[in-house]
Parts: C-alpha cells; structure tokens; sequence
C-alpha cells in the first residue's frame, strides 16, 4: 500500500482545511513536503484549477495552484518523494507542451512524476480559457494517445483532430518507461473506461469503499484492460467526504479520520476493496504546520508499517 499526504495550504478547500493553512505560504508547504520525503511517504498529491466563477469559489475554497508548476517546485525541493498531479485538466493543456513539461521534469528529478489527469467539469473555467467544453472527453483521449507517442517514439508522429506532427525531435524522454505513470481521475463510467483503455491507474473521488470493487470490475472488463504491461494503480482519499457533485456542494465538512484504530481500518478496508494508495489529508484540527508535521511522524511509525510488509 502506497501512502500520500496531499500537500496543505496550497489549496484552500473549506471542508478540509486547517486554520493555519490560510496564512500560510511556502516555507510552510515546504516543510510538509521535505518532512514527507524524509519519513518515506510515497507521494505528494496537489490539485489543479487555473480560475473558478465566484460561486464555485464559495464552494471550492479561492486558492488553487496550477498543479504541474506546484509539483515541479516541490520535486526540486525532495530528494526521493514521487510528485502527483491530482489532477490535472487535461484539455487545458498544449499536450506537446505538457509532454516536453512532463519528461523534463521526469528526466531532471530522476523518474519522480505521476501525471494524474482529468478531463474537467468546471464549465465557464473552460471558456475563459477558450476550450470547448463538449468536447473535452475526446480532447482527453487524443492529448493522451499524443503525449504517449512523444515519450516513446524515437521519430514521433501523430495526426489526430486536435492534434498533429511529425517530422520532429523530442528529447529529453522520461526516465519511467515507457512513459510515467498516467492515473486517471474522475467518478464517471466514461473515466473509467479511459482509465481502463489510457491509464495505468484510476483515483475516484466520490466512489466509497462499499462501491469500488463494482467499478474495479467494470474497469478490469474493458477491452485490453488485462494485457497492459503494467499493474494498474488505484488511489483512494483516507477522508470521506458527503458532496452531492463535482462541485462538492457538501451536506457536512469531510471527515478526516485521526484515530490510529479507524485509520488502519479504513486502510485495511480499502486495501481489501482493491486500493493500491490512499491519500492522507492532514487533521483540519491542527493550529500550526509543527503540530501536522508531529502528526506526519506519528502516522509514520504507528499505522503505515504493517502495511508496507
């Protein structure tokens, strides 16, 4: 089982943050980063939102950052730590551009990046950035199918609606072959599907334990799903969280569970499930970032070592 801390005070999300996140800045998330690297969690997890409509803001929190430039900055500031992007608005994104981005950083942090991705839900954050937003399911896929021949093919080429080349040299590759890791966010059977056909993982965010192994099927049925060449990663947050959609309007503020017993059982009972990762939110309950970094260690040493056997 792998263990994530989704990095705080970086996104102000209302239902899960702590007091201290509001004021806090680098120094601060670079301590829970380095701090993270140093006890031997296995990633670092930051989300992705480039603008939101003031309404979505009242709702989401204001604070997001664009999350490959935030997970580049915590790469140069870690040693062995992996970096996630949870996730990342594929259709945003020039996908050559992202591409380059992508097996820059892989290749400069020694093999460090796992390229959560999503396809999107925040419909006039689309046309701000002017891209549209019917389409971004299929812009999705092709990005995908784009970026993977850019890490992989010595003379790559690619024609597709949104996207074409050829006659061109890309260089530096990624250091994970073929490619980093691709995990798939999103609740919906089209991101399943693209998880299954796409990916080399999927990371729901409003499935609960009782309802993933039904999805984990479903996915596992998809065409070529059993012969990728890689195991297929699943990532679950350790919090619950009563959002009715996308745009988390929550009945409730999440529940981060702190509790050494019901953490190990929330642990067990996803592993069981068929989650190969959770992600940690650290407790809303803390006032400064020295008692989430005492926390950090006491997790470290009192609920992820019998899982790491």
């Amino acid at each position: 089982m792998k263990f994530g801390i989704g990095v705080p005070a970086i996104t102000l999300y209302p239902p899960a943050i702590a007091p201290w996140e509001a004021v806090a800045g680098a120094k601060e998330i670079l301590r829970v980063a380095q701090k993270a690297d140093e006890l031997g969690y296995d990633f670092l997890s930051v989300s992705d939102h480039i603008v939101l409509p003031p309404e979505v803001a009242e709702v989401l929190g204001p604070r997001y950052p664009e999350s490959f430039s935030a997970v580049a900055f915590l790469a140069g500031a870690t040693k062995r730590i992996k970096v996630l992007t949870h996730v990342l608005v594929l259709p945003y994104r020039n996908p050559v551009v992202l591409a380059k981005g992508v097996s820059t950083l892989d290749f400069l942090s020694g093999g460090r990046v796992i390229l959560g991705i999503g396809a999107g839900h925040t419909e006039r954050e689309f046309a701000v950035l002017d891209v549209p937003f019917k389409e971004r399911g299929r812009m999705t896929d092709e990005y995908l199918r784009a970026m993977k021949e850019l890490w992989t093919s010595d003379a790559p080429a690619f024609q597709g609606r949104y996207v074409q080349f050829q006659g061109i040299v890309f260089e530096p590759k990624p250091v994970q072959k073929p490619h980093p890791p691709i995990v798939v966010g999103g609740n919906s059977p089209a991101a399943m599907r693209r998880a299954a056909r796409l990916g080399d993982g999927w990371m729901p965010w409003l499935i609960t334990r009782e309802q993933l192994p039904a999805c984990l099927s479903y996915i596992s049925e998809q065409p070529g799903f059993r012969e990728r060449p890689r195991p297929f990663e699943v990532f679950m947050p350790l919090s619950s969280m009563e959002a009715h959609d996308y745009v988390h309007r929550t009945a409730g503020r999440a529940y981060i569970p702190v509790a050494r017993d019901e953490i190990i059982e929330r642990v067990a009972g996803l592993q069981e499930a068929g989650t190969t990762g959770v992600l940690v939110s650290l407790p809303r309950t803390s006032s400064s970032v020295d008692e989430c970094l005492e926390w950090m260690e006491w997790l470290a040493r009192e609920v992820i070592p019998p899982f790491k056997r």
